[in-house]
């Protein structure tokens, strides 16, 4: 059956110390872009009203309203983001707004219908609703974005850590972090807005990249256990594993690739930040999995011994009568 890199034979953990460099540019690029946002905006991610507050305004048409015409209403590219509400026959929108210092929530629904009649004219709406998001109820789900991601490490660690050894489990964790990191600076970066759905994106880039690596340190401890693996050098027994599994890890990343970008040109704006997230954070959470992940492994059994390499004792021979 014809397999893409059947035969793959890279020299991935000979040049790993590039992907050092390349990793370490990113990161500080990262953190310079946090820094400048810091600066400029006041905090180091462009937070949407999810987290920093504002208003949610539920309008509801009674003729058919397509999402395009009601975000040019709106401001074009400056609209507030919009999703579709309940059914499609229902013609409802939420649309979320920041809520500028000393304005009222009234303020801020009457201006919205405003712009709503001036640029849809002729179409007739009601206001369902009208919300108040405070910017403390904002700060609280930044704190449980983080707690969710920083328990996500917690447990990775530990599973690991009983599945195969501790050092396998920090490897994992810091490939891990790696992608966060970069994700989060990508949008830093670029100043996309953050908003739950984005939080979701990276809890989802998350898994994928733990499950990547974990496929791949699955190989590596077959491959360090297997009969013979003390006589061999154990950077050639990574380096062999990482290829062997880079079929299945190019393909699974090209695979979801193909759908995030059918996401991006024909799901419409409302998940269009989400699928951009994903890709990245795929594109990086494959990276890492090939150059961050095993080569974090090495570092770690070479400068602290964590961990042993065992073989694996013989099958006893099955008793003849």
């Amino acid at each position: 059956m014809f397999r893409v890199f059947e035969n793959a034979d890279y020299a991935f953990i000979a040049n790993r110390k590039k992907a050092y460099v390349v990793s370490a540019v990113a990161t500080i690029v990262t953190v310079l872009a946090m820094a400048f946002n810091v600066a400029t905006l006041g905090s180091w991610l462009n937070y949407g009203v999810d987290f920093t507050g504002g208003s949610l305004v539920q309008v509801r048409f009674e003729g058919p309203v397509e999402d395009s015409e009601l975000r040019t209403a709106l401001g074009g590219a400056d609209a507030p983001p919009i999703t579709r509400f309940g059914e499609a026959a229902q013609h409802e929108f939420v649309i979320r707004a920041p809520l500028a210092e000393g304005a009222s929530i009234t303020a801020v629904a009457e201006g919205i219908q405003a712009q709503i009649r001036d640029g849809l004219p002729g179409r007739n709406f009601d206001v369902v609703r009208t919300e108040l998001v405070g910017a403390k109820i904002g700060g609280e789900m930044q704190g449980r974005a983080g707690m969710a991601i920083l328990i996500s490490f917690v447990l990775t660690l530990i599973y690991l850590a009983v599945r195969f050894e501790f050092r396998f489990g920090v490897a994992a964790v810091i490939a891990t972090a790696h992608d966060v990191m970069l994700t989060l600076g990508v949008l830093a970066l670029l100043r996309m807005e953050v908003s739950l759905a984005t939080v979701a994106a990276i809890l989802t880039i998350l898994g994928y990249s733990l499950n990547d690596t974990i496929v791949v340190f699955d190989r590596i401890r077959e491959n360090l256990h297997m009969k013979g693996a003390r006589k061999r050098d154990p950077l050639e027994l990574v380096n062999r594993s990482v290829n062997e599994t880079l079929p299945r890890t190019v393909l699974t990343g090209g695979a979801t690739l193909a759908v995030l970008l059918a996401l991006t040109l024909l799901g419409g704006p409302v998940i269009r930040e989400f699928a951009v997230v994903m890709i990245f954070g795929i594109v990086v959470g494959t990276y890492s999995s090939i150059f961050i992940g095993s080569a974090a492994l090495i570092e770690i059994q070479k400068r602290w011994g964590i961990g042993e390499i065992r073989e694996k004792p013989p099958r006893p021979e099955p008793a003849t009568a």
